[in-house]
C-alpha cells in the first residue's frame, strides 16, 4: 500500500479519529470548513486522545465560536459573512456529535447543528430549498438544489452514508451536479441525519420504499424531467442506491460512490471484535450501526445486517450503473467493489478504482472528494 500523507492519518494509529477528521477535511473544496480552524481543533485533540469527551468538546467549541460570530455578523447586516460562519459552524457541530451515544444530548447536539446549517443555507444559497418528502404517514426531510436551467432537467437523488447527512451531500455533490445542469434532491432517509436524530426513524434494508417516495415527490416538480432521475449513494449509501436501482425501475441511472461490504454481517462482527480489543482501529463507534437499525444489542445488529446485502438483488439492476471505490479504502476494502460490479445485471456498467496517485483513494474518496464527484458527475451527464 502506498504511503499516505500525514494529513490523512492526522492522529497516527488512532484510525477512529483520523478517519472522522478526514471526513471533515474532505469538505474543504466546498466552502463549509476552513483549514486553519480544523488544524486548530486537531492540535488540541492530539493532547486529549485518552479523554472520552474530548472529540465532542473541541469540535463543539469551534462550532460554538463560529456560531457566535455568525450571529454578530447577521445583526450587523453582513449576511454573506454570517452565512459562511453558520455553514462552518453547522459542519463542525454535526461532526462533533459523532461519538456521543444515542440519547437526549446527542439529539440536542444534532438539532443545533442543523439549525446552523440551515441558517447558512438560507443566507448563502437561495437555490437550495428545504423540503419534506411524504413517506408512510410522515415525511422525510430533504434539500432540493435547483440548477440554473430552463425547462425540465435531469435530477439526482442522493442518499448518505452511515455518519453523514443531507447538508454535507448537497454541497460536495449537489454543486457539481448543478454545474452540469442537473437538479439535486439530498435526502435524509430512514436511519440518516436529521431523520434519525430528530424524528427517530431508523433504517431498513428495503430502501426502495423511501427511494420510491423520493421519486414520487420529484415527479410532481415542474422543473424535473421524470424520465431522467438518477439515484446515488455513498459509503453505506452505496448499498441503498444499489437496492433502490434494483427494485425501483423508474430511476434512469445509478451510482454507488463506494461499494458497501459484500458480507455486512461479517463486517459488523469484526467491528464488534475490534471494539472489544482495539477500539481506535475501527472507523465506527461500537453503537453506530446498532443505533441506525434500532437493534437492542450488538449481536441483534449483526443478525439485522444479514438483510443488508446486494448479493442476490444486484442482478436486477438494469439501468446504467457506476461503481467507484478508493484503492486504499480502509473502511470498506477495495475487493468489495468488483464483487458488486460483477453482480450488477446492467449491460451498461462501469467500475472505477481510484489510486493514491490520482487521489480519492480513501473511503468514499474523502481524501479528494473533488476527483471522485467530478468523475461521477461526468459519467452521469453522459449516461442519462
Amino acid at each position: 500500500m502506498p504511503a499516505r500523507a500525514p494529513w490523512i492519518d492526522h492522529f497516527g494509529d488512532n484510525f477512529l479519529w483520523s478517519n472522522a477528521t478526514l471526513v471533515i477535511k474532505g469538505m474543504a473544496p466546498y466552502g463549509v470548513v476552513a483549514l486553519e480552524e480544523m488544524d486548530r481543533v486537531c492540535e488540541r485533540l492530539k493532547l486529549r486522545q485518552h479523554e472520552p469527551n474530548a472529540w465532542f468538546e473541541e469540535w463543539g467549541a469551534m462550532g460554538t465560536l463560529l456560531e457566535g460570530k455568525a450571529i454578530e455578523a447577521e445583526k450587523a447586516g453582513r449576511k454573506h459573512t454570517a452565512g459562511d460562519y453558520y455553514l462552518r459552524a453547522g459542519n463542525y457541530l454535526y461532526n462533533a456529535e459523532r461519538f456521543l451515544r444515542p440519547g437526549p444530548e446527542k439529539r440536542a447536539a444534532g438539532e443545533r447543528a442543523f439549525r446552523s446549517y440551515h441558517a447558512g443555507i438560507r443566507l448563502r444559497h437561495p437555490n437550495i430549498e428545504r423540503v419534506e418528502v411524504p413517506y408512510e404517514g410522515t415525511t422525510l426531510p430533504a434539500l432540493f438544489m435547483k440548477a440554473a436551467v430552463t425547462g425540465r432537467a435531469p435530477t439526482v437523488v442522493i442518499v448518505n452514508g452511515m455518519d453523514n447527512c443531507k447538508e454535507m451531500s448537497i454541497f460536495f455533490a449537489g454543486l457539481e451536479f448543478a454545474r452540469r445542469g442537473m437538479h439535486t434532491l439530498a435526502l435524509d432517509g430512514p436511519g440518516q441525519g436529521e431523520t434519525l436524530r430528530s424524528r427517530g426513524i431508523h433504517s431498513r434494508y428495503d430502501y426502495e420504499v423511501p427511494g420510491g417516495a423520493a421519486y414520487d415527490w420529484l415527479a410532481q416538480r415542474p422543473e424535473v424531467d421524470p424520465k431522467r432521475v438518477a439515484i446515488m449513494g455513498y459509503s453505506f449509501g452505496g448499498y441503498y442506491s444499489g437496492r433502490i436501482a434494483a427494485f425501483e425501475r423508474r430511476y434512469a441511472a445509478g451510482i454507488s460512490l463506494s461499494a458497501l461490504h459484500w458480507d455486512l454481517a461479517a463486517w459488523q462482527t469484526r467491528v464488534k471484535e475490534k471494539n472489544q480489543s482495539d477500539p481506535k482501529a475501527v472507523a465506527q463507534s461500537n453503537f453506530q450501526f446498532q443505533w441506525v437499525v434500532n437493534a437492542p444489542t450488538v449481536d441483534d445488529a449483526i443478525e439485522v445486517a444479514r438483510k443488508f446485502s446486494l448479493k442476490d438483488v444486484a442482478k436486477n439492476i438494469t439501468c446504467p450503473y457506476l461503481v467507484t471505490h478508493g484503492g486504499n479504502d480502509r473502511v470498506v476494502p477495495v475487493e468489495n467493489a468488483p464483487k458488486l460490479f460483477e453482480a450488477i445485471g446492467s449491460k451498461n456498467k462501469m467500475l472505477k478504482i481510484f489510486t493514491a496517485e490520482e487521489g480519492g483513494a480513501e473511503h468514499a474518496h474523502v481524501d479528494n472528494r473533488q476527483v471522485g464527484i467530478d468523475y461521477a458527475a461526468d459519467w452521469l451527464a453522459e449516461n442519462m
